[in-house]
């Protein structure tokens, strides 16, 4: 129990590490149900244009119906203007944000506040616009390398007092775990054998 409790750790400080490689730290969920995330940057466009279709691609096929009725639905409340606009705005990009994360597979906690996105994540979606993701991977392959190298460093000398004593042994085994934890973590990421 102790051991996957250590790896929980060590995973979610190999996820800080990659997420924060860039610079800020955002809260770790994803960030399509942000107020200025993409999905919702485009439920923008779509309600002004009265354009449902760009939006389709957001949702399964399953839950077209669903968005297509909502759609309708805030076009008609949004043409009363003031408070009921507002309102059927919002209730457009909570269902069409439900849905979507719905569709993954993952579960809608509500919208949140726009100013929220992490700068890795930011910079991952400005690659997109950029077309290239060469500074980004650099970025992040830059920090998680320094991390990697700063466990190895503490186990490499931890190693050579383990023999000293059972203290220095069982703190050249955490030094050691947290480095090889560290390590499978970027692995499991890399490899797809973590979840989104």
């Amino acid at each position: 129990m102790e051991k996957k409790r250590m790896f929980g750790k060590m995973l979610m400080v190999a996820v800080l590490v990659v997420g924060g490689a860039l610079l800020t730290a955002q809260r770790a969920a994803a960030h399509c149900d942000s107020l200025d995330g993409p999905v919702v940057n485009e439920a923008r466009i779509a309600l002004e244009k009265g354009n449902i279709s760009p939006l389709l691609k957001w949702v399964a096929p399953e839950h077209e119906p669903a968005l297509k009725a909502a759609f309708v639905q805030t076009g008609k409340v949004r043409g009363l203007g003031g408070e009921a606009k507002s309102l059927a705005e919002q209730y457009f990009f909570e269902t069409l944000v439900r849905l979507h994360r719905e569709g993954e597979g993952a579960p809608y906690t509500g919208l949140k506040p726009a100013g929220q996105i992490a700068g890795p994540i930011r910079k991952a979606d400005q690659a997109l616009v950029d077309g290239s993701v060469d500074p980004l991977a650099a970025a992040i392959s830059n920090h998680v390398g320094q991390a990697i190298r700063e466990r190895f460093a503490r186990a490499l000398a931890a190693q050579q007092k383990a023999g000293e004593n059972v203290v220095a042994g069982r703190e050249f085994v955490e030094a050691y775990v947290q480095y090889v934890h560290f390590i499978e973590g970027i692995v499991g990421l890399v490899h797809g054998s973590h979840a989104h």
